[in-house]
């Protein structure tokens, strides 16, 4: 169950209405949205996705601690270290106490030349973690986690050098963000094994017009009390509901490559039934598909960026919106996935169990 705190709790002085979320069986509570700072940084390529600079880069981390946002997430890769720079000079710039908000930071892309300049190898780790500390310009990261699965490393040396990073008090909790359901629940058997320190937290692609994660990956997640931290929330700016159905991608949205797969035929369903609830909630159809998020009870917090304040200032009020069960039926009824094996199989058998497990908790 998603434990929440009210940020008037933290925040007596600020007139916003997040919310906190208990991040997995940690005793870390993270805001529901947080702010992703992928768009910091010019160094070219694929690497950088916004090329916003440090004027920009402070404006939107003030808006975003103002609005109550508490989690910051960035990878080493993202600009090749520019958005960990940027990122860091901003949150500095506040003029806010250090435990006042978290960092979170990736490890995994290639940093380096050569064949260990990559991955998730205990020296790549140690070497990475350095510089990541050094570019945030910061003494500890609250959050590392591994950004994919590395098929060269046994996972028992990640999950090591994790440990030794956590023991040494350069980092606080670990997670990982791309796993497979597999992948992580070995990491998990393996940290329990080892009596190592244990993954917080999944960092992965989920949203209204993709919900995959819920075939095998929520279900792990909720039973194992590992937190859900959502990249991608609008599908790559689909769900803006900009794109009208049969039209290209609007001018100024992210490139199709670089977003998640998307049924488009279910996809502008989807939307369809999104825009008439947004209007009924004084909302855009890009707030409700982030606030279908914030009621999903498996998810800890929703990763929000922008390249531009209008963005943001439109994301951040998705916080403020509480949807009635018949939103949400209507919803679900046009998102759901359809029925796969051996989904439907364990439903069928486990449905008279369930029914009894209900009975007795009344």
């Amino acid at each position: 169950m998603k434990r929440t705190l009210s940020v008037s709790h933290i925040y007596p002085l600020i007139g916003a209405q997040m919310k906190y979320n208990r991040l997995g069986n940690t005793g870390l509570f993270v805001s529901e949205l947080a702010f992703g700072a992928m768009t910091f940084g010019d160094n070219a390529g694929f690497e950088s996705m916004g090329g916003l600079g440090q004027d920009d880069a402070n404006a939107m981390v003030r808006r975003a601690f103002e609005a109550g946002i508490n989690l910051y997430d960035t990878a080493d890769f993202y600009a090749l270290g520019d958005s960990e720079r940027l990122l860091g000079e901003a949150l500095r710039n506040l003029g806010a106490t250090r435990d006042s908000y978290l960092i979170a930071t990736k490890v995994f892309g290639p940093m380096a030349k050569g064949p260990n300049g990559a991955g998730a190898s205990r020296g790549h780790i140690m070497d990475s973690a350095k510089g990541s500390l050094k570019r945030l310009g910061i003494d500890h990261i609250d959050l590392y986690q591994i950004h994919g699965f590395d098929p060269a490393t046994p996972i028992e040396e990640t999950l090591r050098a994790l440990d030794d990073l956590v023991r040494q008090g350069h980092v606080r909790y670990v997670g990982v963000s791309n796993f497979a359901a597999w992948q992580l629940t070995k990491a998990l058997g393996i940290s329990e094994r080892l009596n190592i320190t244990r993954l917080s937290s999944l960092q992965a692609y989920y949203s209204v017009a993709g919900r995959d994660l819920e075939r095998e990956i929520t279900l792990l997640l909720e039973s194992e009390g590992v937190g859900l931290i959502v990249w991608s929330p609008l599908a790559g700016g689909f769900l803006s509901g900009k794109q009208a159905r049969g039209e290209g991608v609007p001018e100024g949205s992210r490139d199709l490559n670089a977003r998640p797969h998307i049924d488009y035929d279910r996809g502008f369903n989807i939307i369809d039934v999104l825009r008439p609830i947004a209007e009924t909630h004084d909302a855009s159809v890009a707030q409700t598909a982030l606030a279908w998020l914030l009621h999903q009870k498996v998810v800890s917090s929703v990763l929000i960026g922008a390249k531009r304040m209008d963005q943001l200032e439109d994301n951040l009020k998705a916080a403020d919106i509480t949807f009635t069960e018949k939103d949400l039926a209507a919803i679900d009824d046009v998102s759901k996935l359809p029925a796969e094996y051996p989904g439907w199989m364990l439903a069928m058998w486990s449905a008279i169990r369930a029914g009894q497990l209900a009975e007795s908790k009344r």
